[in-house]
């Protein structure tokens, strides 16, 4: 039954935003993207989806919600997602990690990669790009030849607007700041026709790259494993269950001994803890 309290606006605004409405985007948004929201997130939501509902001519909090409920509100919850999520990164962000892949990882899988064996690296949240193409610097740094060989990277991310940014690989140069300055010059060139100031990954550091959109919570089309994946500063935002699950899943795609790097608040959790060891700081290894 609703209450005189569900009716009552949570946000003092251009709209009425209901403690209903509330549930409503908050359910629909854990349904769709496991991201879970507490009501101390209303103002966050209303200042945000404000926009929505005035770029899509609706009045009330209550249209929105029947819009993105429907069967045609498939685009809609979509970027009602992207509305929501902080896209933040930087290049060679939690640099330990990027040493620890320079330092513990790559000899061993430059190595197979140089006997004609697969290697695979997967960027499971990768925003805007910045942390794949950290990750490929890194792998050519220490394997100059990886694109002649079998080696490539995964790099996905639930918003199609950062996987579209991450394809075109054009950063400010106050972005690269973070990158090492060898890196930075040898894999990223001007582009003068995107701006004052612009970079633009080289030829080498896309080939190594494959993005895509996916969603860690629906289907997952890869078949293959992994010798590394980075899943950093995403599941935070999900419950207790949902990070579990995902977790879980992704041992199943990693080959043994596979590294795992996860962000500085983030620890596994539920069944995979059985199955990876530490090995570093958030850094973890499947069991081989």
């Amino acid at each position: 039954m609703t209450t005189r309290a569900d009716r009552a606006s949570l946000v003092e605004g251009e709209f009425v935003f209901t403690a209903e409405d509330f549930r409503h985007i908050a359910e629909i948004l854990h349904s769709h993207a496991g991201i879970a929201l507490n009501e101390g997130k209303a103002a966050l939501v209303y200042s945000r989806l404000a926009k929505r509902l005035r770029s899509l001519g609706l009045r009330s909090f209550r249209d929105y919600c029947a819009l993105i409920e429907g069967s045609d509100g498939v685009d809609e919850r979509q970027a009602m997602t992207a509305a929501l999520t902080t896209n933040v990164t930087r290049f060679f962000r939690e640099p330990h990690h990027f040493e620890h892949l320079r330092d513990q990882v790559m000899p061993v899988l430059a190595e197979r990669a140089r006997r004609g064996e697969r290697v695979r690296l997967w960027s499971a949240a990768c925003s805007n790009g910045q942390e794949p193409y950290s990750m490929a610097m890194t792998v050519l740094a220490c394997l100059p030849e990886a694109n002649e060989l079998d080696v490539r990277i995964l790099a996905t991310d639930i918003d199609p607007n950062m996987v579209a940014d991450g394809i075109a690989g054009v950063y400010s140069a106050e972005h690269l700041e973070a990158a090492p300055a060898m890196l930075r010059h040898r894999f990223f060139e001007k582009a003068p026709m995107q701006g004052r100031d612009m970079l633009s990954a080289n030829q080498a550091l896309r080939d190594l790259i494959s993005f895509r959109e996916l969603n860690l919570i629906g289907d997952w089309p890869m078949r293959g494993k992994f010798d590394v994946i980075f899943c950093r500063n995403v599941v935070i935002y999900f419950d207790d269950a949902t990070q579990e699950k995902v977790w879980k899943r992704f041992t199943p795609l990693m080959t043994p001994g596979a590294t795992l790097y996860i962000g500085h608040s983030e620890r596994v959790s539920g069944p995979a803890v059985n199955q990876l060891r530490t090995s570093g700081l958030t850094t973890y290894r499947l069991a081989a």
